[in-house]
This record gives structure tokens, sequence and C-alpha cells, in this order.
């Protein structure tokens, strides 16, 4: 069974993962933005949609809870839980 590369990387390893279809940043809206405490979040101007632009997640998941849409999903770590 050969595996081509998008199949075998296709999992985000990133442990907070914006639902496009979801986020209301390009209407103006930066929750998650403004209560990640290590700033780890930002808005992707050209889509105007929020994403991670670093990978230093504390899993205190502010982001995820406060998101108006739920759009924002942290992925914990098995291990974490």
């Amino acid at each position: 069974m050969s595996h081509t590369p998008h199949e075998i990387y296709q999992r985000s390893t990133a442990p907070v993962t914006i639902d496009e279809s979801r986020c209301i940043a390009d209407k103006g809206c930066t929750v998650c933005v403004d209560v990640c405490p290590l700033d780890l979040l930002a808005i992707d101007l050209t889509k105007g949609k929020a994403y991670m632009k670093f990978d230093e997640c504390w899993y205190c998941m502010p982001c995820e809870q406060d998101c108006p849409t739920g759009a924002v999903k942290v992925e914990i770590p098995y291990l974490l839980r």
C-alpha cells in the first residue's frame, strides 16, 4: 500500500485550528487573538481569517471557549488530558 506525502501529512499537527467557514474575523472579530495570553493567534488580513502564527500553545482554552461562532478548536495532546 503506497502513500503519497499528502496522505501521510494530512492531519495538522497545529494544536489550534480554525474552521475558516465559521471564522468571522473578516467582520471585525478578534476575540481569539485578544484572549490568547501568549499572542499565538493572528488575523490573516488577505483572507480575513484567524490562524495560529506560533506553535507554543499552553492549552489554556479561552480561544476555543470565547469564540462566538465555535470556529476555534484546541487539540489537546492525549498525554495532557
